[in-house]
C-alpha cells in the first residue's frame, strides 16, 4: 500500500528526515510525505511521529497501486 499524509507548513529537511521510509514535495503551504505502507502498525506509527514532532494533519489518503 503507498499513503500520502499531508501535514500544514513546510516541513524542513531536518525535520523531514525523521521519515526515512517516506519521499516529500512541499506545495501550496503544505508538505507532502508519501511512499510505501506495509502495514497498519506502521501507519499509526507514522502518525505518531507527526503527533509527536508537532505535524499538524491535514490529510491522509491510500494512493492507488
Amino acid at each position: 500500500m503507498r499513503y500520502e499524509i499531508r501535514v500544514e507548513g513546510h516541513v524542513s529537511e531536518t525535520l523531514a528526515k525523521a521519515f526515512p521510509e517516506l519521499d516529500h514535495v512541499v506545495m501550496s503551504g503544505q508538505t507532502v510525505l508519501f511512499g510505501p505502507v506495509v502495514d497498519e502498525a506502521q501507519l499509526y506509527g507514522l502518525l505518531a511521529r507527526c503527533q509527536s514532532l508537532g505535524l499538524r494533519v491535514v490529510e491522509m489518503r491510500q494512493l492507488p497501486e
